[in-house]
């Protein structure tokens, strides 16, 4: 994988963080609740539990997208087609393509993705209720461990996007990079959260980063059918 996949990767969580406060921000409250009174204590308190949290969540994206890397090693490893890479990396630039029109706000349509992960989330939500309220680090942590396997249409992009990497490593790699962006938005809330959000939803910001996902998302499928045309033609 280009180190460029990993700073499209954290792209597209920063500019997406916004998604990410809309589905993780009552957890926010629910650890909020969870603290002391104190204003000391309190700041404290929290900063603690959001850090275990998104120590959990961040873990389970390392953990998907190293499956679904692993997925796409032995897509290449049983498939024998020469041209099989080639395949993977035209799907991940589609991908990149359509995340880059998600963030800038002209198609949607990636939400719909959320519905992939509705029958996995049924039996994991039980679990991820009885966590709350949250009392501790190891209750946030387990939250945040179920927490990242939440339906979006965002997270789910990225791992389909991250099974092209054909590796286990580079898979996980590129879903952390993910994560790291959506830590700002995340970890801010309470703090700066409304500058942050009024940044990243400035149309000329969500076109700039936008452009540049969709940017690399050409240079990707260019490359992708320049090496499946070649190896056809051998």
């Amino acid at each position: 994988m280009h180190e460029f996949t990993y700073i499209t990767a954290f792209i597209v969580g920063l500019m997406g963080g916004v998604h990410c406060v809309g589905m993780c921000g009552g957890i926010v409250g629910a650890l909020s609740f969870a603290v002391n009174s104190s204003t000391t204590q309190r700041k404290s308190g929290l900063l603690t539990l959001m850090l275990s949290y998104n120590l959990g969540r961040l873990t389970s994206y390392i953990l998907a997208g190293g499956i679904m890397g692993a997925l796409g090693w032995l897509a290449l490893a049983w498939i024998d087609l020469q041209y099989m890479q080639f395949i993977l990396q035209l799907f991940a630039g589609v991908f990149m393509l359509l995340m880059g029109l998600y963030l800038s706000g002209w198609w949607m349509g990636l939400t719909r993705i959320e519905k992939l992960g509705a029958y996995l989330w049924k039996y994991l939500q039980p679990g991820a209720k009885k966590l709350l309220p949250v009392s501790n680090p190891v209750q946030a942590l387990l939250l945040g461990l179920l927490w990242g396997w939440l339906p979006c249409g965002l997270v789910y992009s990225v791992l389909i996007w991250s099974m092209s990497s054909g590796s286990f490593v580079e898979g996980a790699l590129l879903m952390l990079s993910f994560g790291l962006g959506t830590l700002p938005n995340l970890l801010a809330m309470g703090l700066f959260a409304d500058r942050l959000k009024q940044w990243v939803q400035k149309q000329s910001v969500r076109y700039l980063s936008g452009g540049l996902v969709m940017l690399f998302a050409g240079w990707t499928l260019y490359l992708a059918l320049n090496g499946l045309w070649h190896s056809l033609a051998s």
